[in-house]
């Protein structure tokens, strides 16, 4: 049996040469993928929530693996119908549907992602950021930053409904045309046609891909290629031309004159010409010889920068409905896909302003206009009013009651993650520096949260937890509580010392990188085949692994001793512990352990 990455390797090399993937089905009959699969998700946050039935992550053994396996061997396999919940959208009052399938699904799902993406992630295009490795938000707005210089107009594309609407024969015909295995796209077409259940009625999937589905990100890329497809090969040909543009006729003919009147020793007036031409663009904006289009996507988002005309814009626009609609029976939304003028105006992307800057008083060390024609991209007002809103109440500064519960620890860790997540995903924005307005009323909200929670005052808390530390060698004052740990570094939760400089090269990934090594700690212990409680091995009984949704679930025993697993889990800091099924029932129901603590367990 082959292992997992040789496998991934195999097919990620065919999808780098562009040649058909042919008896994929039959590499869902290896184990390895599986336990590879599991020690990717089995950490997700929906690994112990329940769908339609109460399968979740915890059990999970190598005997599940076999019964998958086994259902897939003789094609008689059955997905599930995912639970639907509705979950509210940022920024709005609506709610979008989620569906959340059974354990066993989510396994079989991240298998197949696996090999879909080691086939397919070699032939997306350059332009598409989302849902892939070692892509993201930043890299996408960093293309446009460092690409796009020049841009006059954008295109804001916005597809209405894309995930619910993609088409599931033209999905499953696009799969064909590289994958030939009958058997592994109808397994697909199953999945797609699953269904789900809403209020305990089911209903049908005519359209779509799976709502809260792992498999459902690289589905939308494969069927979204084909736009990208569209975009590289026939638009940005047509809307590219030329090398570089014309001189501007009247920038050339007043800084001439200008140079002739110095020479001829009239300064006054040359200074006075000079005045004019440097307002003046340098080239000829609009030059008919001189096109540029360039694009990038992100999900069902994309965006197009162009250098032309606005009634070629306008025939862009037209030109990208028009497919949607006859190849990928997708729609445009009227009111979201807009054309803007960049200097004017900006563009909304991935929660940015993006304009192209004009400021001919800026200047370099040769007396050049540097900015003029660059990408801005910047923090839009509305977000930064949104964001600190959260901490206010009739304009100003509030406690944050659901906290109040929390140790000070716990608060000052948890105001300090949600900034920082903040700073970290605007760090391209030239004005992030007008994050300090949050920045004051987390602050003030957090000495008020901790003031109410310990009945004082704000003055109090400051004297209390106040300190400087060092941050990359530079103090700052902030916030600060230690928490000792015996025969342990002690942990330490920090309000401030988050640097609000501008930096293009930060990076957030939306996927963390594929690590193609070896097996992940928790794959080792399953292989292992033995109960680290009571020592029982695979011989005796199968193993089942017992996962717990956070470690603080460890602490709901006040008052009484905590069962000897509980301090095994606590010690090593794990929310997994491999147990043989006696030993699972008895951690499952809460009952007295029927075997002996293993002395090589503890």
């Amino acid at each position: 049996m082959q292992d997992a990455n040789t496998i991934l390797g195999v097919i990620r090399e065919r999808g780098r040469k562009g040649l058909p993937l042919e008896r994929v089905y039959r590499q869902l009959f290896n184990p390895d993928l599986y336990l590879q699969a599991y020690g990717k998700i089995y950490r997700n946050a929906g690994a112990m929530t329940k769908g339609v039935t109460s399968e979740t992550v915890d059990g999970m053994g190598l005997e599940k693996i076999t019964t998958i396996i086994e259902a897939l061997r003789h094609e008689r396999y059955e997905w599930q119908p995912a639970r639907r919940v509705y979950i509210e959208k940022p920024h709005s009052t609506k709610k979008r549907p989620l569906g959340l399938p059974v354990w066993s699904d989510k396994l079989l799902q991240e298998v197949i992602r696996l090999l879909l993406d080691a086939y397919y992630e070699p032939q997306f295009n350059d332009h598409s950021h989302g849902f892939r490795p070692q892509r993201g938000c930043h890299t996408a707005l960093r293309e446009i930053y460092y690409t796009w210089r020049g841009t006059i107009w954008f295109i804001e594309g916005d597809i209405s409904q894309c995930f619910d609407s993609l088409d599931h024969q033209l999905l499953l015909a696009t799969l064909s045309e590289r994958i030939h295995d009958g058997r592994f796209i109808h397994l697909i077409g199953e999945l797609l046609k699953a269904g789900y259940l809403e209020d305990w009625k089911f209903n049908k999937t005519l359209s779509g891909s799976p709502q809260g589905g792992i498999i459902s990100p690289i589905l939308s890329n494969i069927y979204l290629s084909r736009l990208d497809m569209f975009v590289e090969e026939t638009l940005i040909p047509a809307y590219t031309r030329g090398k570089i543009r014309k001189r501007n006729p009247e920038y050339t003919s007043l800084s001439c004159r200008s140079a002739y009147l110095r020479r001829k020793g009239k300064i006054e007036a040359a200074n006075e010409l000079k005045k004019q031409f440097q307002h003046l663009p340098t080239q000829d904006p609009n030059d008919p010889d001189f096109r540029r289009l360039k694009y990038v996507r992100y999900a069902d988002d994309f965006l197009l920068g162009f250098i032309g005309p606005r009634s070629e814009a306008e025939e862009i626009k037209q030109q990208l409905g028009h497919f949607l609609e006859e190849e990928l029976k997708l729609h445009l939304s009227e009111t979201k896909t807009l054309i803007t003028h960049a200097r004017s105006e900006a563009a909304r992307f991935l929660g940015y302003e993006i304009h192209t800057m004009q400021e001919d008083s800026q200047r370099d060390t040769r007396n050049r206009r540097n900015i003029n024609g660059t990408i801005g991209l910047r923090v839009p007002r509305d977000v930064l009013k949104e964001k600190c809103q959260r901490y206010m109440r009739n304009g100003k500064a509030i406690h944050r009651p659901e906290l109040l519960r929390e140790s000070d620890f716990t608060i000052i860790a948890s105001y300090q993650a949600e900034y920082r997540g903040i700073v970290e995903y605007y760090r391209l924005a030239y004005n992030l520096h007008s994050l300090h307005t949050l920045q004051w009323v987390m602050d003030q909200s957090l000495m008020m949260t901790l003031a109410n929670k310990l009945r004082t005052s704000v003055a109090k808390i400051v004297k209390k937890y106040q300190a400087t530390f060092l941050i990359d060698g530079k103090p700052y004052k902030g916030l600060q509580v230690i928490r000792e740990r015996e025969g342990k570094k002690p942990l330490i939760a920090r309000w401030g010392g988050i640097s609000l400089s501008w930096d293009m090269q930060a990076n957030l990934n939306d996927q963390p990188p594929h690590i193609w090594g070896g097996r992940s700690e928790l794959e080792q212990r399953l292989l292992a085949q033995q109960c680290e409680y009571c020592g029982a091995t695979s011989d005796t009984e199968p193993m089942e692994v017992h996962h717990i949704r956070a470690l603080k679930d460890l602490t709901r025993y006040p008052g009484r001793e905590k069962p000897e697993w509980v301090k095994m889990m606590a010690y090593r800091h794990r929310k997994t512990m491999v147990l043989c099924r006696t030993c699972h029932q008895d951690v499952t129901f809460g009952h007295p352990m029927r075997r002996p603590k293993w002395n090589g367990g503890s």
